[in-house]
């Protein structure tokens, strides 16, 4: 077996703001993998200041990756479990390598009988006004459940949007999800937590950075407002160590990103520890482009779960990676009839 890799910076059509400043390009890396007349695509993607492996020796790992491939599959796992963005691209590229398709990497009825997945849009921070025409482009494509990127502007005009769209849209109507990305300091999040829930959210992410796990225990155990861990997820390598994180904040929710938390594997561990536990979750891309969105789509319609999930992010990119992928209202598919973009690497 033979592999390469190329890096791609994707850049987005509009500056796209969180709580931890405006994102105008991303770093992701494709990963080839070829044996004979077989083809596997994987991507390794990073967010920058987030991800775990964000590291100098990112690339250097990589190398050693594409150098060392045909060792023993467990030991190059066991090698790259600090590194879950690559993790997960070798074992998105596995699978594409076992498929007859490099781009259909589950049969589901997803893939095979144009079933839908229900998808939130995403809302930027930005002004109220931005954040505002935002919302209303997701209303007239049909969206029922929206997330909106909050805690970057003055968290009074934060309440005025969302007062404003509750006057207009009842929560049978629409569902709010907000996402904080961990702005909130420990000493005023509880107050800003039951301002929030006058407006019947859905949940709120991160309300405070992670590892404050008594402080987040304390907002779980009192909230009026779900809380989500995202962020919290991220380096958490041990079963035995995930297990216990989630026992000693006891949230409502948990949100998974492959990318970030090492691939499909360590998602369903992830799902199954929550699980045991009554403990909510759904998926949600990082960012990534059309190839690792792709994954992540088929990946989660193998676990039937009827809440709506964060696969909305394919058209956020000018050199996006085309794929078959296609939102119509709130749902997203999978198109038989559109190609793949060729020679990706």
């Amino acid at each position: 077996m033979k592999a390469t890799y190329k890096r791609h910076v994707l850049e987005f059509k509009k500056a796209s703001g969180t709580s931890r400043g405006v994102l105008k390009t991303k770093e992701t890396w494709f990963l080839k993998l070829q044996e004979g007349n077989q083809v596997g695509i994987g991507e390794c993607g990073i967010l920058r200041g987030l991800s775990v492996d964000d590291r100098p020796d990112y690339e250097e790992k990589l190398k050693w990756l594409c150098g060392h491939i045909n060792k023993n599959k467990a030991e190059l796992f066991a090698e790259l479990k600090t590194y879950p963005s690559i993790l997960f691209g070798l074992e998105m590229a596995l699978k594409s390598l076992e498929s007859s398709n490099p781009f259909k990497l589950f049969q589901t009825d997803f893939v095979n009988q144009n079933k839908g997945i229900p998808i939130n849009g995403l809302i930027w921070m930005g002004t109220k006004e931005f954040m505002l025409e935002q919302i209303k482009e997701k209303m007239n494509a049909g969206f029922r459940c929206i997330k909106l990127k909050i805690g970057a502007i003055d968290f009074e005009k934060e309440l005025d949007l969302l007062k404003f769209i509750r006057s207009n849209f009842s929560d049978e109507v629409l569902e709010l999800r907000v996402d904080a990305n961990g702005a909130f300091s420990p000493e005023t999040a509880m107050d800003k937590l039951e301002a929030l829930s006058q407006f019947n959210l859905h949940s709120i992410e991160q309300p405070i950075k992670a590892g404050q796990f008594e402080e987040m225990n304390k907002l779980c155990q009192k909230t009026a407002l779900p809380i989500a861990l995202d962020e919290e997820l991220i380096g958490v390598f041990e079963e035995k160590d995930r297990g216990e994180l989630l026992d000693q904040i006891q949230p409502q929710y948990i949100i998974l990103k492959p990318s970030l938390v090492g691939g499909f594997k360590e998602s369903l561990n992830w799902i199954k520890l929550a699980e045991e536990r009554n403990i909510g979750w759904w998926i949600t891309s990082a960012l990534e482009s059309n190839i690792g969105l792709n994954a992540i789509a088929q990946f989660t319609s193998t676990l039937d779960t009827k809440m709506p999930q964060g696969l909305g992010t394919g058209s956020l990119y000018i050199n996006n990676i085309t794929s078959p992928l296609e939102v119509k209202g709130d749902q997203i598919f999978y198109k038989q009839t559109q190609k793949w973009q060729k020679n990706i690497l």
